[in-house]
């Protein structure tokens, strides 16, 4: 009876020291603004999932990588509750801006003469150097 007791009580142990852990990378340059959720309600062994990280308002430019974890004191948490209220940890990376995605487009129109293009790139150039943004001269047909 003492040998089951103290074999359960180890199995209770290494199952706190686990800590399950998932990184979901999409590709995108990861920038500094990061999103966190310590405590994101799961219930019954997660079964039923957290609510969603809404993170269209917060991150315009995308996610660049998600990671969710059982954190130890999730896992106590979890533990106390019989699994019923199985807390997890969330924390969103949001990209980076593509650098075409922001700045300003200057348009020269198809019957360009040489003037008329050196005048584009001129002024494409004085725009970036103020505004420290890229600027883009497209030719239209």
């Amino acid at each position: 009876m003492r040998s089951m007791r103290t074999a359960l009580q180890f199995a209770a142990l290494i199952s706190l020291a686990a800590c399950y852990h998932a990184t979901i990378e999409t590709g995108l340059t990861p920038s500094a603004q990061v999103l966190e959720q310590s405590f994101a309600s799961s219930w019954i062994y997660g079964l039923v999932p957290p609510k969603t990280v809404s993170t269209t308002s917060r991150c315009p430019t995308g996610v660049a990588k998600v990671e969710t974890q059982h954190t130890f004191v999730n896992e106590l948490v979890s533990f106390l509750t019989l699994g019923i209220y199985t807390p997890m940890y969330i924390r969103v990376t949001c990209a980076q801006a593509a650098a075409g995605a922001s700045g300003v487009t200057l348009t020269v129109p198809s019957p360009a003469t040489e003037r008329s293009v050196r005048d584009a790139f001129g002024s494409a150039a004085n725009l970036a150097a103020r505004s420290h943004e890229p600027v883009t001269v497209r030719f239209t047909e």
